[in-house]
Order: structure tokens, then sequence, then C-alpha cells
């Protein structure tokens, strides 16, 4: 399953006989049980969703859940026991989604569903009741690390931790389930980037919200904040990397700085650092997290590498977004109970195996 801090509803495909995947069936579940779109979970607990529910021709409470990547899930929501350990939790609203799920991405293709982890009352976290959660997330192919609760963790080192940033007035464009906190700044190498801190900071409208979102793959920030920090990268590299000119190319449509990388080259030159930081805490994305090799792509003997930090006005977007990719070996913790997230560096290949994954 996709692990998503950045939306609510968990689901699972079901009834997709063209996915060669595991899949929900209900039919043979005793404790499966389909939502009326008449009850009051599908009337009033759905009131977060981006498209508003309705009804099916059997009469059951149907979802359509779009994301940001273009990709969405069509299906009716349902209760189901779900198990943590030994724990059973009845009742437990999940999507159980048909065979529409579309996705431009070939690896969306190989989960069987998704896990919500924000803070809206129907994602898994708040139906589960924890108060904190914590994850690693590993730049290969090995396991990365999901823990539920408290991470009492001799070995992990002290996490710097950054508020979460809540509104109690409703605004257009702010998210108010979503984990935000407060950017306060960017610094290349040892230049911090000649921004006024104002423009990190939400408007009136709620635009403008930084959010950790682990279902978003890269970083993307706003216009004022990606054009300086592109200028920065640009004149840091300009001595060993060589851009790719071509105006026609823009990596998902939102990052415009491409370079090309002899194929011959066995790694990447080293490259400038970049520290996203934030309020009591930083971030910083250093090497080959910096640059995402474009599969596919060659041009005259070369590769074709784009910068991991995109244009949220070119998405459409309203806000700033951290993706996954920076937080690789990051041990990121969600502490709900006492508002604010925490980070530490941390090999997550071998956090795993201390843990005995």
């Amino acid at each position: 399953m996709v692990l998503d801090t950045g939306s609510e509803l968990s689901w699972l495909h079901c009834n997709n006989s063209t996915n060669s995947l595991p899949i929900f069936d209900p039919s043979r579940s005793s404790s499966y049980s389909p939502i009326p779109c008449s009850s009051s979970t599908c009337t009033t607990r759905t009131r977060g969703f981006s498209i508003p529910v309705s009804c099916d021709s059997q009469k059951l409470c149907h979802a359509i859940l779009a994301y940001a990547d273009a990709s969405s899930s069509e299906g009716n929501l349902a209760y189901e026991t779900f198990y943590i350990g030994r724990s059973a939790v009845p009742g437990t609203i999940f999507g159980c989604m048909g065979t529409s799920f579309s996705s431009s991405a070939e690896e969306d293709s190989k989960n069987t569903g998704l896990m919500g982890m924000n803070r809206g009352s129907l994602s898994f976290v708040s139906q589960m009741g924890f108060l904190k959660f914590s994850y690693c997330i590993s730049d290969r192919d090995s396991s990365g690390v999901l823990l539920l609760g408290n991470a009492n963790l001799p070995w992990l080192k002290p996490l710097n931790y950054t508020p979460m940033i809540q509104i109690s007035t409703p605004l257009p464009y702010f998210d108010r389930a979503a984990y935000t906190v407060q950017l306060e700044g960017i610094r290349v190498s040892q230049r911090m980037l000649s921004l006024p801190k104002s423009v990190f900071v939400p408007d009136h409208t709620g635009a403008g919200q930084t959010m950790v979102d682990s279902g978003t793959q890269f970083t993307f920030l706003l216009g004022p904040v990606y054009n300086a920090l592109r200028n920065e990268f640009l004149e840091q590299t300009k001595g060993f990397l060589r851009v790719l000119e071509d105006p026609n190319f823009v990596f998902q449509g939102a990052m415009d700085l491409c370079y090309l990388v002899p194929m011959n080259r066995p790694s990447l030159p080293e490259l400038p650092t970049v520290s996203l930081m934030f309020r009591g805490a930083e971030m910083v994305v250093t090497g080959d997290r910096l640059l995402y090799r474009v599969a596919g792509e060659v041009r005259g003997g070369n590769s074709v590498y784009c910068f991991t930090f995109g244009n949220s006005d070119l998405l459409g977007a309203e806000a700033f977004v951290i993706g996954h990719h920076h937080q690789q070996n990051v041990w990121v913790e969600f502490d709900l109970q006492n508002s604010r997230v925490g980070f530490a560096p941390v090999q997550c290949d071998m956090a795993g195996q201390r843990l005995g994954l």
C-alpha cells in the first residue's frame, strides 16, 4: 500500500480482475459492510473530500478520490474489521475501489491500495487512535520502516522538532488536515537565499502553506522561491554541470532545470547541498537526491538529470510540498499529541535491520 500523509481515506483495490496483484474480495469477508449513502458517515464525515460523495445505483456511498499527481480512484465506502497486531478495530471505514484507478506512474500499478495518514477524521491514524507514528524511507529497494506509536530507539539520533501549524478558521486554499509546518528559508551550501520570510507564510486565502507529504514524490515550491533556488543552484553548478537547453522539455510539468550528464560517467560530481530551514529544524538534501535521472531520455551519449525541486505554480498548486524523495534516509516522526514533526538523519536500511525487518 502507498503510505500517504497527504490524504485521508485508506482504500484497497476490490473486484479488479485485470490486476494480478492480491485484491480485497468483500464477498469473502463476514465483517464487511457497505455504507449506504443515507448514513451520517456518508453525508457528514466525508465533508473534507475534494469531490463530494454521491449515491450509486444500489444506494451505496460512492466516492471519487483525486490526487495531486493526476491519478484518481473510485469506489464505495464500507466498514470492516482491521487488525493491528492482535487488536481488532471493528467498524473501520475504508474505500473498496474498483477498476477505475488511473495513474501515469508505472509504480502505482504495483500497489494494492493506499493508507491515508493525514489528520482527517477518516484517516488510518485517526481511526486507530495513534497519537504518534514515524517512518523512514530508504533510498534504494531495501525496505523502509513504518512505526505506529512511540519510537523509543536508543540508536536513533535526537530528533529536531518543528511545530505543526494549525488554523481554526477554514480558508479556501488551506488544507487543515495536512501536516503543515513553517518553512522559513532555504540555504544552498553556505549561501542563504535572500528572500523575505513573508514569502513562506500563508496569505489570507490560506495559499502558501508548507506540507510534509509522503504521497508526493518530489518537492514543490511557490514560484518566487523556486526561481530563487533555481538561479542559485545554477550559479553554484555552472562550472561542472551542463544545462539541457530545451525549452520544450519540462519534467513532470513543473521541473524545468535539467542537465546533460555523460552516460559513461560513473557518478555525479559533488553537488552543493540544499537545506530546507524550518522553525526549529532543518532538512539537508545532498548528493544524488538533488538530481533525478529521467528514464528513457538520452541526448547524444548523455543522460538527462533534472533538479528534484519543482515549481508549484506550474502544477497549479497553492502550496509548498515536501515530497518523499527528500525524506529519504530521514527518520520522520509525526507527534500528534504535542502537535509537532521531528526529523533526524538515519540510514533507513540499517534502521530496518536493527528493528529486525
